[in-house]
Formats: C-alpha cells, structure tokens, sequence
C-alpha cells in the first residue's frame, strides 16, 4: 500500500518557476525514499496546477504513481486537459456550496501521511487548512518557507 500525499496552497505562487524545482525536489525524494505514489489535489488556482504537472512529471518516472483531483463538486470546470488517474468526490454531499472546499480540503487532509503547502500568509482558506493539518499532527512540508509570516 502506498502512502499519500495532499497538497494545498494559496492561489497564486510568487516565483513559480523556483517553486516547480522545489516540489520536484520533495516529490522525487518521498517516491524514492519513503514510499509515496499516490497524491491528491484539488483543482483551483497556481498551486494545484503546478501540483498537478509536477505530479504528472513524477508519475512518467515513476510509473507506480497515481495522481487524483480531488474535486468539492460533482459539477465543475477543471483543466481536463491534466491527465489525471481519476476523479474523487469526497463524501461531502450534504454539505453547503459554500463549505464545499474547506470540507474536501479536510477530507484531504485527514486521508493524507504528508502535505505539501504554499502558504506564505496567515490568513484565507489554505492557511486554515495549514492549521487544521497542523492539528492532524501532520507532516507538512511548506514551500514558501515563510514561517515568520504564519503566526
């Protein structure tokens, strides 16, 4: 059984070119070293996209590696030209529109042996997500490595 790896971040990347190099850096060491192939996100923004790519890169390497989008509704418009292996839709029918996200990104979380952030600010919905992952007591690895900014 392979361990999973989330993402979840702000959606816009300062020095996205840096940042692709960094998660490429990350992913290869967690496939490699520590057993990781399967990884899920979401599909809004910066962030989930170069998620997205770097994973599909990885995955061409590694051929055991299976990249999901894990998607807050049954109805949306998603960058289906990503390759993705699949499509989750968490059990979160029952929750409201509007609470959609918070509650997949949750979900991703809690399903999750390490994540993977860009958070460089204390403040909107992937920084709560950071909080409730550091609740979780879970890995994170961040990114931005701006931890002076996260209070």
């Amino acid at each position: 059984m392979y361990k999973i790896c989330s993402f979840f971040g702000h959606r816009e990347v300062e020095n996205f070119c840096q940042i692709k190099i960094k998660l490429l850096k990350e992913l290869e060491r967690l496939v490699c070293a520590e057993g990781y192939g399967v990884f899920l996100f979401g599909g809004f923004g910066d962030f989930d996209n170069l998620c997205a790519i770097a994973c599909l890169e990885i995955q061409k390497k590694y051929k055991n590696c299976d990249v999901f989008l894990v998607t807050p509704y049954l109805k949306s418009n998603y960058n289906y030209e990503i390759k993705y292996d699949g499509i989750i839709y968490p059990p979160i029918e029952n929750i409201p529109f509007k609470f959609a996200i918070s509650h997949r990104n949750r979900w991703m979380i809690d399903k999750a042996d390490v994540v993977i952030a860009y958070i460089d600010h204390s403040f909107g919905g992937a920084y709560k997500t950071f909080k409730y992952a550091e609740s979780k007591n879970k890995y994170i690895i961040n990114l931005a490595n701006k931890k002076e900014n996260l209070i």
